[in-house]
């Protein structure tokens, strides 16, 4: 049981969830209009969601091997 809890697929859908509420939380912050909301702090947001996006390619590269040419 240990094992699933570890396992790269559910690491997967974890990166997915944390993507998707950074989408929602910054689209939020755009939708607000506040520009005198930190804008240090969308960066770091924006920043973190790419960092995720790269991480779950990595991801899926790994558990989907290439096709066969």
């Amino acid at each position: 049981m240990d094992q699933n809890l570890h396992s790269p697929q559910r690491r997967l859908i974890e990166l997915r969830i944390e993507h998707a509420d950074l989408d929602e939380l910054i689209d939020r912050d755009a939708e607000a209009g506040d520009r005198h909301g930190d804008e240090l702090s969308l960066r770091r947001l924006k920043k973190r969601r790419l960092l995720l996006r790269d991480e779950i390619a990595r991801l899926e590269a790994e558990l989907e091997p290439p096709q066969p040419a």
